[in-house]
């Protein structure tokens, strides 16, 4: 059986996609934004997380470490060199739950397990299951797995994608998929590799292919102020999405919430300076989009 690599599954979901609706996480993306609020889904491989607050400094997870890797001095390193085991002793034998493993490896059929379980909500709300991540075209044979035992019982399937990803790899879900979150982050391919580290050329060819298809797509904009919220940005998006007959948007605000997430996989995160957007920020660019004729709604 295929498998691959989830770092979270939630239940009850109603922003990503129709219905309520169970997300699959899948981990391991090919780019890197600077404001990503899980950056965890990036590594494709599972990591050490430490919780600081949460830490009574008994160190048993040092007496316990089979590599030595977890010092009384020096917890970061840990981070560097966890990633040569399984991350297990550490973990298992922490007493005040500040250490936590993210990523796990799973088989098709207990994913299917698992969200199968929710099929009651999805038959009462027109729900389904979310594939997100990271990037789940990065697991490709995994994700197409999962796909089409979804659609052998029946279940309704959304994909979010940054659309960094084979063209194949889309040509195949082409049938098994319902819908389609696709994100447009910026379209200056410059400014693109800047912030997210890979130019915008695939993503946009690709997002091109999807609506040739005639598939359904609604857009997803992460609204990040003075990166993506700039007004040759939205205009550029909106002569892109008109130019290929795309007609519907969401607006996803950037929050700090994540922020923390990088001390705890031992990550720095680049731009300490952002803050949450603001509301009529929102609005503002929220009312553009509908005076240029599109559906457009706020996650």
């Amino acid at each position: 059986m295929t498998t691959g690599i989830l770092f979270d599954v939630q239940h009850y979901a109603v922003h990503d996609g129709p219905g309520i609706r169970t997300i699959v996480f899948l981990k391991g993306c090919p780019l890197s934004c600077k404001w990503c609020c899980n950056p965890e889904s990036q590594s494709f491989f599972p990591q050490l997380r430490y919780i600081d607050f949460k830490c009574k400094k008994c160190f048993d997870c040092a007496d316990k470490c089979a590599l030595h890797s977890v010092s009384k001095n020096d917890l970061k390193r840990a981070f560097e060199i966890c990633k040569e085991c399984e991350i297990k002793n550490c973990v298992e034998n922490c007493n005040y739950d500040a250490l936590k493993i993210s990523g796990k490896k799973y088989e098709v059929s207990e994913v299917i397990d698992i969200v199968s379980k929710d099929i009651p909500f999805y038959n009462n709300s027109c729900g389904g299951v979310t594939f997100s991540g990271g990037e789940p075209f990065a697991q490709p044979k995994f994700l197409l797995e999962l796909l089409k035992e979804c659609k052998r019982i029946n279940i309704n399937t959304t994909i979010e994608t940054c659309g960094w990803c084979r063209k194949e790899d889309i040509e195949k879900s082409l049938d098994l998929v319902d819908l389609f979150l696709f994100d447009l982050k910026i379209m200056n391919d410059e400014q693109h590799k800047k912030f997210t580290g890979r130019s915008n050329k695939l993503i946009l060819e690709n997002l091109k292919f999807l609506a040739e298809q005639k598939k359904q797509i609604i857009i997803r904009l992460p609204l990040i102020p003075s990166i993506t919220d700039t007004s040759e940005n939205i205009h550029d998006i909106i002569n892109f999405m008109n130019d290929n007959n795309l007609k519907e948007i969401s607006i996803e605000p950037y929050h700090t919430l994540g922020i923390e997430k990088y001390t705890e996989h031992g990550l720095t995160y680049e731009l300490p300076e952002l803050r949450d957007i603001r509301i009529e920020e929102i609005e503002s660019v929220k009312k553009i989009f509908i005076e240029n004729n599109f559906n457009c709604q706020v996650a």
